[in-house]
Order: structure tokens, then sequence, then C-alpha cells
């Protein structure tokens, strides 16, 4: 804890010398254009990997960035972030080289965490056909992870948070996209899902 604590005081110190304002600018109204779901994974930091600043993003992070219909904190997190909030993007972020990903192509069991990604396994059997004809087992997960961030576009779509926002004449888009720990650099895939006008 005092190695997080150290890291804090450094962290605000260098805030306050660079922008005297920082923190009361920050304080003072949240009001982020994006809505960040990605993988929990500690190497793909939404503010980090997009060069954004706190307050420029609301994140919701899970194993494997899933959108499941019976996920109460993502539901929450999604009405929050576009009824309160009126994000108008929200980015659906994989990653390549996903733990979670590589284990439903390896078949482990993970007790809780393989119920989790039920979704995906059942994801990969719709698609075992295209999954087994690639030979490198990474390719192969990459596959699967662009795969579901696609899906995951679409569950959103479809849940009734992002219906009525639409019905409101509410700007807002979704959008999926994966980031490359190899490069850093970030993919779009162009997936983009746009309410009916």
């Amino acid at each position: 804890m005092k190695q997080l604590i150290d890291g804090n005081r450094r962290w605000a110190a260098e805030r306050v010398q660079t922008d005297p304002n920082y923190f009361k600018r920050l304080q003072a109204q949240q009001a982020p254009e994006y809505l960040w779901i990605g993988c929990s994974d500690s190497r793909v930091p939404a503010n980090v990997v997009t060069g954004l600043e706190p307050g420029e993003v609301f994140v919701h992070r899970n194993v494997a960035n899933l959108v499941n219909p019976g996920d109460l904190n993502c539901l929450s997190v999604l009405q929050f972030a576009v009824e309160i909030l009126k994000v108008k993007h929200i980015v659906v972020c994989g990653h390549h080289g996903c733990g979670g990903v590589r284990a439903v192509i390896d078949k482990q069991r993970l007790g809780l965490v393989s119920y989790w990604l039920n979704p995906l396994a059942e994801l990969a059997q719709q698609h075992a056909t295209a999954l087994n004809a690639i030979e490198d087992v990474n390719t192969r997960a990459n596959y699967l992870c662009d795969l579901s961030v696609r899906k995951q576009v679409q569950r959103l779509a479809t849940t009734p948070i992002i219906q009525a926002a639409w019905e409101r004449g509410q700007e807002l888009k979704i959008h999926g996209a994966v980031y490359n720990l190899g490069d850093g650099l970030m993919t779009d895939l162009q997936c983009t899902e746009v309410g009916k006008r």
C-alpha cells in the first residue's frame, strides 16, 4: 500500500506543478464524451492507451470485455453513462493477447471465470470452423477477440438503455476496437452502430 500512496503523492505533485488548477477543474464536473468497456487486464488502462486525461473517459472493465445481459454492474455503468453523463461514444475495446480469450481457445477450466466466459465459449463454438482453420493459436485467439468485440457492440445496441436513448434522439455511437499489446496501437474494427434517425 505504501508504494501506491507514494506513487499517488508524486503524481499529484507533478500535476499541480504543471497545472496549479488541475484538481480544481477535475473536481468541478465529470463530463466525458466516452464510455470505455474494456478488459480488466492491467496492461490496457483506458486513459493511458487513448492518451485521455482523468475526467475524459468513463470506464467499465471486466475479464475479456464482455457485455452480458445479466451483468447488473455493466448495465448500471451503461445507464449512468448514457442517461446521466450523456456520453456520445461507447467504445468496446478488446486486446490481442487476452488471457480470457486464450482460456476459451485452450478450453481451460477456471471455475467462476469459465462461467463468466461462457458467452465467449459459445461464440467460439458458433465460429468453430473458421477458428479451427487457423493453425497458429495466437492468431486464432486474436481472431476470436475481434469476433467477440463485434458481438459485444451488437449486444449493446439491443439493450433497452441504448434503444431508449436512440428513440429519444440522443446522439450516441457504439464502436468496436482492439488494442495490440505488441505495438501499443488500437485498431477500429469498423463495426460502429448508430441509432436509426
